[in-house]
């Protein structure tokens, strides 16, 4: 029972996620986009750096595109 209120809350939240991002025009939300991209990778590349210590930045922007294509 706790998935399905789990799933229903998800779907509210991205229900009103979109319709703010509707609002918005479209230059906006490419920016947004761009930003939780950039936001996202940043997450991955310290992971990674935390994970390979002894790797240079190339190395680490490597291994990010890899996860990345690799996940789709």
């Amino acid at each position: 029972m706790e998935d399905n209120i789990e799933t229903e809350q998800s779907y509210c939240v991205d229900m009103e996620t979109i319709k703010l991002l509707g609002k918005l025009s479209p230059a906006k939300r490419v920016r947004n986009m761009l930003e939780a991209q950039k936001f996202a990778m940043s997450i991955i590349r310290g992971r990674l750096r935390r994970q390979f210590p002894g790797l240079t930045q190339r190395e680490i922007n490597i291994k990010v595109f890899e996860e990345i294509y690799k996940n789709g």
